[in-house]
């Protein structure tokens, strides 16, 4: 199967009452673990690079990994996504390059300064077919160049407002997540009055949450135990990811999850076995456990496993 974009994909998960998993890839490890998971699974999934992954490994070699992964398990309906694309210049490269969707980033600018950039960005890939999903609010943490010190939750008329003037595809909302692995110092809330208003507002609309990793704690334990030093790290309780997969939210996304679970392993692998330098005796364990952390994405928060 080539590469799909996410519509009929999104519709299925709309009705059907759950979520795409779009997990953030980096490497060859990451990719192969992720694809084994759908594979196993029978899911449906999205690949998400960002800018800074397009920096580290380039595009080319990001997408010839995604060729080979459709060659191995062609049943896999897979989506290639920019994730927070800064600009309509690399928005432009990535349709170009055989991206199926792109997120354009805006919600830094002023909202008039959003919406034209949105709109300029969705003239031009859906000429291409091509996704297009935006932002509106502000997450608070950081992910590579994406940074807010403070929460602004998106207010549902002003929703409608701007997916009518954008045309954008999909719109990422702000109801509580954040980014990085320190989202919570309390307990977790997620606004759900908020989401649900934003839903009824867009019927049908795919709505997508970013920071929305779970950061599990038994793998913060394990990088401790190891030499990390990722004291109070907490992240989104994944039942109240779950309910949102229910109300609306069509595209859940995960990063630093991945993150924690190859670097666990890492320093397990590391600390257990000093004698071992060859870099596949590591990173065959850490690509497993990239692997499984998916596949209990996908079972347990996502609710997509087969619906391939």
């Amino acid at each position: 199967m080539p590469l799909i974009g996410p519509g009929k994909m999104f519709s299925s998960a709309y009705s059907g009452q759950y979520a795409v998993g779009a997990f953030n890839v980096n490497n060859m490890e990451i990719v192969q673990g992720i694809m084994g998971a759908a594979s196993e699974e029978k899911s449906p999934v999205i690949l998400q690079v960002s800018a800074g992954a397009r920096k580290y490994a380039g595009q080319t070699y990001i997408m010839k990994l995604v060729e080979a992964a459709l060659v191995e398990d062609p049943s896999v309906p897979v989506v290639v996504h920019l994730d927070h694309g800064p600009s309509f210049e690399m928005c432009r490269d990535c349709i170009d390059g055989g991206f199926t969707s792109v997120m354009i980033d805006g919600s830094h600018l002023p909202y008039e300064e959003n919406v034209a950039l949105t709109k300029k960005v969705v003239d031009y890939a859906h000429a291409k077919n091509v996704w297009v999903e935006a932002e509106l609010g502000k997450l608070a943490g950081v992910e590579e160049h994406v940074q807010s010190l403070e929460h602004v939750y998106t207010d549902p008329d002003q929703a409608v407002d701007f997916v009518k003037k954008t045309g954008c595809d999909s719109l990422a909302v702000a109801i509580g997540t954040s980014h990085g692995a320190y989202k919570f110092k309390g307990d977790a809330k997620l606004d759900f009055e908020r989401l649900e208003a934003i839903s009824n507002k867009l019927p049908g609309y795919p709505l997508v949450l970013h920071g929305a990793s779970s950061v599990p704690q038994d793998f913060v334990a394990l990088c401790n135990k190891y030499g990390g030093q990722v004291g109070g790290a907490k992240g989104v309780p994944e039942d109240m990811l779950r309910k949102a997969a229910t109300m609306g939210v069509c595209k859940i996304n995960v990063d630093t999850d991945i993150r924690l679970a190859l670097t666990a392993s890492i320093r397990q692998f590391m600390a257990e076995r000093p004698d071992q330098f060859d870099p596949r005796s590591y990173m065959a364990p850490a690509r497993d456990a990239v692997k499984k952390m998916v596949m209990h994405k996908i079972r347990n928060v996502m609710g997509s496993s087969g619906k391939a």
